[in-house]
């Protein structure tokens, strides 16, 4: 498993020698040469493992790895240490230490002990999600289903994104559930007592954003009778999401970058700079690197907002989640309307699995949603689930009588084969009287396919 390693010792030729064996192995490596620059270091970003030298000036390894488990307590710490110093090593070990290697470092021996104090990481970030999964409906409250490798691996970013304060941009296709990943990312960060402020820069009009997010003083513009906080002041301590980034206008990027990089705005019609402490991350369901060259979005915001990037997978690519959302999604929308809890039969699971989906998440929970409310049993077909077909507008020649009576006979010939041309079934289905429904037959000349 690739990790990122945090190597950390005061003599810069065993520091690079150590860098060159342990990205031989395909980690990626991050050097310091001090205790000091190894705790600036950690709150930058995200680390799996430190491996740092015992004697150092200043902060020695043992200083070191004690504030670094003050602060990531589940962070595994390896030292370095020599023959004579074995005896502070093993103690270390009671200390919270994961484990120590003696110089010079074997380099087999060295290997299998950083690849366990890497999977210890990743086993333990595994078992919190499981437990946040467990603890809430879900993980973090609106609930991110899913169990299939790629999910994982999605998991793992975040929960080695959330405690930094680095820009994050969440890319996917629509529907895939990125603002359900950014939700994800900010309550699991050290901001999650703070606000979460999100706005959805699609849906808002071009000549508002600026206002929407910056806020306005008074007078700024017609109808500005009073001063206004904008999203940003409001989100101070906390994190703001800007769903669809792709869709703003150069002209405020330009702008939004300022904020980014210095850390404080302007309201519209202002001239004071106000502090924020903000989170931003961004999402887009378009490849801003596409955008970028075709000058629609600027290059300088791109890879301003892009300094951790968390691509959500679309649905086709993940197996039997699909199973695991429309149960989750039954659940729910049998809890919502007064029903029972609904079970998919075979050929529902198989349509389901067969399906690509190109609506991802949300088309699924819609296709379960709708085959709860209409259903007319305890469990959901297939048939349940396929997109009813639109109606076409009749001509204008047609009368309505004879388009609404087309509608009708059409919709008594599906239930009557849903219910297999048992009458008694299909009326109640259709919730009117044998009578009627014999008239109906009559009126239509309706034939079963074995008469």
């Amino acid at each position: 498993m690739r990790a990122t390693v945090l190597l950390v010792d005061d003599d810069p030729v065993d520091l690079n020698a150590l860098r060159l064996l342990v990205e031989s192995w395909d980690h990626h490596v991050i050097l310091a040469n001090s205790g000091a620059e190894a705790l600036e270091r950690l709150d930058a970003g995200a680390v799996d493992v430190v491996l740092s030298d015992l004697r150092m000036p200043h902060m020695d390894g043992l200083a070191l790895a004690q504030s670094v488990g003050a602060q990531h307590p589940h962070l595994p710490f390896l030292l370095i240490t020599g023959q004579a110093d074995v005896a502070s090593a093993v103690g270390a070990l009671r200390q919270g230490v994961f484990d120590y290697i003696v110089k010079p470092p074997n380099t087999d021996e060295l290997q299998a002990t950083l690849a366990r104090a890497i999977e210890y990481g990743r086993l333990h970030r595994e078992n919190t999600l499981l437990k946040a999964q467990l603890g809430t409906d879900g993980m973090y409250g609106e609930r991110l289903v899913g169990g299939s490798p790629c999910m994982l691996e999605l998991y793992d970013l975040v929960e080695r994104v959330a405690p930094t304060d680095s820009t994050v941009l969440i890319t996917g296709e629509t529907g895939t559930g990125k603002e359900l990943v950014a939700q994800a990312i900010h309550y699991r960060s050290r901001r999650a007592d703070r606000p979460l402020i999100a706005m959805n820069c699609a849906a808002t009009n071009a000549n508002l954003i600026e206002s929407e997010l910056f806020g306005y003083e008074k007078g700024a513009f017609t109808g500005a009778v009073t001063a206004r906080r904008g999203r940003f002041e409001t989100a101070d301590g906390g994190t703001l999401f800007l769903d669809e980034i792709a869709e703003t206008a150069p002209e405020f990027q330009t702008k939004l970058l300022r904020v980014l990089q210095e850390g404080v705005l302007e309201r519209v019609g202002g001239s004071q700079p106000i502090p924020v402490d903000v989170r931003v991350v961004a999402s887009t369901h378009r490849d801003l690197s596409e955008e970028v060259k075709a000058g629609r979005f600027r290059e300088d915001l791109y890879y301003r907002l892009r300094v951790i990037p968390v691509c959500v997978p679309p649905l086709r690519a993940r197996g039997d989640d699909v199973l695991l959302l429309a149960r989750h999604f039954l659940a729910r929308y049998a809890d919502r309307y007064g029903g029972s809890p609904r079970a998919l039969t075979p050929e529902a699971e198989a349509f389901l699995l067969a399906s690509p989906w190109p609506g991802n998440v949300r088309e699924l929970q819609h296709a379960i949603e709708r085959a709860v409310v209409l259903g007319h049993s305890d469990v959901i077909h297939a048939e349940d689930l396929r997109m009813p077909t639109a109606p076409h507008a009749p001509p204008q020649e047609t009368a309505l009588a004879d388009f609404i009576d087309r509608q009708t006979r059409e919709q008594v010939v599906r239930v009557l084969d849903s219910c297999g041309w048992r009458k008694g079934r299909a009326a109640k289905a259709l919730a009117i009287d044998r009578a009627t429904l014999y008239r109906m037959i009559r009126k239509w000349d309706i034939e079963s396919p074995t008469e």
